[in-house]
């Protein structure tokens, strides 16, 4: 039977990519989203991709997703996002609670529920999508650090615990990517601020260099685990330090 992966957050962006790369690569993906709309247009053009309704703020929502599913072998926790770069003394608590709520809680709901199908597929992978904001903090960046580092936090963890089962655990940890939206939700809408991020970056990564490590790290042999890949543009040597080109 053909091997299934279950991809969150696959309406845009890193979720997207990584939906089209791992149908590629002979998986069976299964594209979970709010907009819907957005991924019957993804599985439209690639058969092997399965649209599905999904929130992952919601265990209804996630429940209902993993009683469709027959096995799971790879799960891919991308839902996230970033909201809002104020500093921590004058940080919205809803933009706290709803970082939290997406990036941290939607991927412990996720694993809670499709751990017992990636430990019975005999081989499963969890790949957890965190970012360099949860190796480093910055100034503006309190609510998105903290809910990156727990994510990382949580992925330790689970490599711990489930050690001597057939469950490899996965971190990818982006630098500067440009995708549709990120910055653009950060900036609450803000064209012209989500533009001045990436201006004059030559070469940020792009939503396909990340899914690209994603199926790298998941199709090695099954006794190789990527513990944590950083993967970041050459033009940014850190959180900091980011080369651009003026003019």
């Amino acid at each position: 039977m053909r091997k299934t992966a279950v991809v969150t957050g696959a309406s845009s962006g890193i979720g997207e990519a990584t939906a089209r790369r791992l149908a590629a690569e002979g998986y069976e993906v299964v594209a979970g989203a709010r907009r819907r709309d957005r991924l019957d247009e993804l599985a439209s053009e690639v058969p092997s991709i399965r649209p599905a309704t999904l929130d992952v703020t919601s265990q209804e929502s996630v429940d209902a997703l993993v009683s469709s599913l027959e096995r799971c072998d790879v799960l891919v926790n991308n839902a996230g996002g970033a909201f809002g770069l104020e500093s921590v003394a004058e940080g919205r608590l809803d933009d706290w609670q709803r970082m939290y709520d997406t990036n941290v809680l939607g991927s412990l709901r996720m694993t809670q529920a499709l751990i017992p199908k990636l430990v019975e597929s005999g081989d499963g992978v969890l790949v957890m999508l965190t970012s360099t904001a949860g190796l480093t903090s910055y100034e503006g960046g309190g609510g998105y650090c903290a809910a990156k580092h727990a994510q990382r936090s949580m992925t330790e963890t689970l490599r711990l615990e489930l050690v001597g089962q057939p469950v490899r655990i996965i971190e990818i940890a982006p630098g500067m990517v440009q995708s549709e939206g990120f910055a653009l939700t950060r900036f609450r809408g803000d064209a012209a601020a989500a533009a001045r991020v990436y201006e004059g970056v030559p070469g940020p990564l792009s939503p396909d260099d990340v899914a690209d490590a994603i199926a790298w790290s998941v199709t090695r042999p099954a006794h190789v685990n990527i513990d944590r890949m950083v993967i970041r543009p050459r033009a940014q040597a850190a959180q900091h330090r980011v080369h651009r080109v003026s003019g």
